[in-house]
C-alpha cells in the first residue's frame, strides 16, 4: 500500500542469514526492510506527555482517521491497530506500522483470533464472526 501514514515496505525475502558472535552462520531468515522513522513511537510520546490537548488529538485523529478510509477502499483490516503500533516522523505526521495480522480476504467475515487482546473487540474475544471493516 502506498500512503503517506503507512510505513514504506523497503524490501523482504527468505534469504536473510545472521552470524552469531560465535562465528556460526544461520541461514534462510524471513526479514521485512522498512523505511526508518524518525520520531518514535505514539506509545512513548503519550507516557512523555502524559495527555494530550484537544487540537493535538484532532491533528492525529484526523490522520489516523484517513489512513484508515484509505485502507478501507482498499479492502486491508489492519487487525493490530494501537498506539504501540503508531509511529511519527519528524512532522509529527502519523506512520502506522506491523501488518502481521493484516488481511484482505474475506473481510465481511473474519474469524480468526487476531490482534492484542487489550485492544479486542469483544467480539473477537469471543470467537465469533465479525466484520473487519
Amino acid at each position: 500500500m502506498h500512503n503517506k501514514n503507512i510505513v514504506k515496505l523497503i524490501n523482504y525475502g527468505t534469504d536473510g542469514e545472521i552470524v552469531k558472535p560465535s562465528g556460526r552462520k544461520i541461514n534462510n531468515i524471513v526479514y521485512i526492510g522498512m523505511e526508518y522513522v524518525s520520531g518514535g513511537l505514539m506509545f512513548n510520546l503519550c507516557q512523555n506527555l502524559g495527555g494530550m490537548d484537544e487540537d493535538v488529538g484532532r491533528f492525529f485523529f484526523r490522520q489516523l482517521i484517513g489512513v484508515m478510509e484509505y485502507m478501507n477502499k482498499k479492502n486491508v483490516v489492519h487487525r493490530d491497530i494501537k498506539i504501540e503500533n503508531i509511529l511519527f516522523d519528524e512532522h509529527m505526521n502519523l506512520k502506522l506500522a506491523d501488518f502481521g495480522f493484516a488481511t484482505y480476504k474475506k473481510i465481511g467475515t473474519l474469524k480468526t483470533y487476531r490482534g492484542t487482546m487489550s485492544y479486542m473487540a469483544p467480539e473477537i474475544k469471543e470467537g465469533k464472526e465479525y466484520d473487519g471493516r
